[in-house]
C-alpha cells in the first residue's frame, strides 16, 4: 500500500510525474537535515523540523513547481509571488531540462534562512 505522499506522486501523468519525482529525490539528498512530510494535502519538506518548501502543480499553467515557504525573503528573478504574502514559487517546465543550477541557488538561499 502506497503512503499518501507516494500516492500523490504516482497519480500524476507524465512528464509531470517524473519531474516531481526527480525534484523530490533532489531536495531530499541536498542535506541530511531535510525530512519529507505530508501537510495540507501535499508533500512538504522540512529543514530541522521547520517547513521550508513543498512540491505542487500550478492549476493555471499545469506545470510542477517548488513552493518556497519564506520566498518573500529571497530575491531571485525566477521566483513568482502571485497573490501569496509569504511564499513564492519556482515553475519547472516538465518538457524541458530541469534547471538544476537555478534550483540549487534558490534552495541554498532558502537553507541560509534557517541556519
Amino acid at each position: 500500500m502506497l503512503s499518501a505522499i507516494d500516492n500523490y506522486f504516482f497519480q500524476k501523468e507524465e512528464p509531470i510525474k517524473s519531474t516531481l519525482l526527480y525534484l523530490r529525490k533532489h531536495i531530499l539528498k541536498l542535506d541530511g537535515n531535510i525530512t519529507e512530510t505530508w501537510k495540507y494535502g501535499m508533500p512538504f519538506y522540512c529543514y530541522k523540523g521547520k517547513m521550508c518548501c513543498y512540491l505542487w502543480v500550478h492549476k493555471k499553467y499545469k506545470q510542477p513547481y517548488i513552493g518556497i515557504v519564506e520566498g518573500s525573503k529571497i530575491n531571485h528573478p525566477d521566483l513568482i509571488q502571485e497573490k501569496r504574502a509569504r511564499m513564492k514559487i519556482l515553475l519547472i517546465e516538465a518538457n524541458k531540462d530541469i534547471p538544476i543550477i537555478k534550483i540549487n541557488a534558490i534552495l541554498k538561499s532558502m537553507f541560509a534562512l534557517y541556519k
